[in-house]
């Protein structure tokens, strides 16, 4: 074995170092604290919100059994992040090893395209209830409303199952820094000393096929309500129909803003701050699952009412 073999091979490196807020390091300990109030609260409230559907029987409606989806996919999206954030935030540990990164970025990701398609599962039920009521009840039976969850699963999993494969192949040379405080694969394929074309190929198609189309799909479907809305010869009529689309708009922009945000910067915005990536990376993964809940019991009557039965009694 030569010299150079040699050096190459004690340069690979078998662990991930994942990043705070640059210049920051000294307040970490401080920012843990904010930090796990929003994790206790997006746990919580996403909890909550589980609770509510399953124990009041009213509740057992398309709308609101999407929505225990939705929370559910949420509090999967918290759980899975809560240990490498605060772990570097309380204790500075940063290290983590190439496989337990490899499971986290799946369920990253696997969790954000199912978030992705259970808000278009939303947009299709609000489209129902608003543009078709008359065959609202017969169409989105229990039954279909299983199916449309378990597609929707399946999708994602099948998409997202490749990437850790796809990364485990790679050499990882040198001292491999991330850039957020967990792994994603559009940041961890960059460390890879070898050529990662395909990888960023199929990163862009899954993109594409999943929060591209689930988005335009949505938008289609909020003409079509527009549409019917302003066919509605009452004004209060009008109002209380889109009354009733407020909660689930919110959600798709604070889902879907960030994300793309997030994409924008990784495959384009070189030149972008360090420090906008990181924040970036925290609304993207921190204010969908904490201010789901909120939007909900704030602007959804029943689940108000209901909360507040349960918490006032």
């Amino acid at each position: 074995m030569t010299l150079g073999s040699l050096e190459n091979k004690s340069s690979i490196s078998s662990t991930f170092l994942l990043s705070g807020i640059p210049g920051l390091e000294h307040m970490h300990m401080w920012i843990s604290i904010p930090l796990c109030f929003m994790y206790l609260v997006s746990i919580l409230g996403n909890c909550t919100i589980l609770f509510v559907i399953k124990t009041e029987p009213s509740l057992h409606e398309p709308m609101y059994l999407f929505l225990s989806m939705l929370a559910l996919t949420d509090l999967g999206l918290s759980l899975c992040t809560f240990p490498t954030v605060l772990g570097i935030f309380w204790m500075g540990s940063r290290d983590i090893g190439h496989d337990a990164c490899f499971a986290q970025l799946f369920f990253i990701h696997c969790l954000s395209f199912l978030e992705s398609s259970v808000l278009l599962s939303m947009a299709f039920d609000r489209f129902m209830a608003i543009c078709r009521p008359l065959h609202y009840s017969s169409i989105l039976t229990n039954t279909v409303i299983s199916r449309i969850g378990l597609a929707s699963l399946g999708r994602s999993v099948a998409l997202i199952f490749p990437l850790p494969f796809m990364l485990k192949r790679f050499p990882y040379c040198g001292s491999p820094v991330l850039s957020h405080s967990y792994c994603l694969h559009q940041e961890v394929m960059k460390l890879a000393c070898a050529d990662i074309k395909a990888n960023s190929i199929y990163g862009m198609f899954v993109i594409v096929s999943t929060v591209g189309v689930d988005s335009l799909l949505i938008l289609f479907s909020y003409a079509l309500i527009l549409r019917t809305v302003l066919s509605i010869a009452s004004r209060a009529e009008r109002l209380k129909a889109l009354n009733t689309c407020v909660s689930h708009i919110c959600a798709v922009l604070l889902f879907y803003t960030p994300m793309i945000g997030l994409s924008i910067i990784h495959r384009f915005g070189k030149q972008a701050p360090h420090l906008v990536q990181v924040i970036m990376g925290f609304v993207y993964l921190l204010f969908p699952p904490l201010m789901n809940p909120i939007v909900y019991s704030v602007k959804t009557k029943q689940i108000r009412d209901r909360v507040t039965h349960a918490f006032c009694r």
